[in-house]
């Protein structure tokens, strides 16, 4: 098993990302609105309080405020499919502003319950 976690910016992708998610059998997916440090920071602070904001300012999209932090419990064999769908969604997550994936191995859970029992 593993805990699976999606840094989703295109949060107008989450309805498609989730059902597809649902048809391939990839339940029990638990949705959180984020911001990012970047963002957080250039609300609060000017560039000559952290010199490295003038530089992420231009990479930020101004029309996303927030995003999505989409993590699951997934058996191994589900991780590649939920990267495939949501790069067939988003597009390639090594392109800029497509999001982040990673996963951890879980080695305890209690409560989980099987897809259909």
């Amino acid at each position: 098993m593993r805990l699976f976690f999606y840094v989703l910016n295109k949060t107008e992708k989450l309805d498609a990302i989730l059902s597809e998610f649902a048809k391939r059998n990839i339940s029990g997916a638990t949705v959180v609105e984020s911001m990012g440090m970047a963002r957080i920071l250039s609300h609060k602070h000017d560039e000559d309080e952290i010199p490295f904001l003038g530089s992420l300012r231009k990479f930020l999209n101004p029309e996303r405020e927030k995003g999505n932090l989409i993590f699951a419990v997934i058996r191994d064999d589900q991780l590649m499919e939920a990267v495939n769908i949501i790069e067939d969604i988003v597009g390639d997550l090594t392109a800029k502003d497509n999001g982040v994936v990673f996963s951890l191995p879980i080695d305890y859970t209690k409560g989980i319950m099987e897809s259909g029992k």
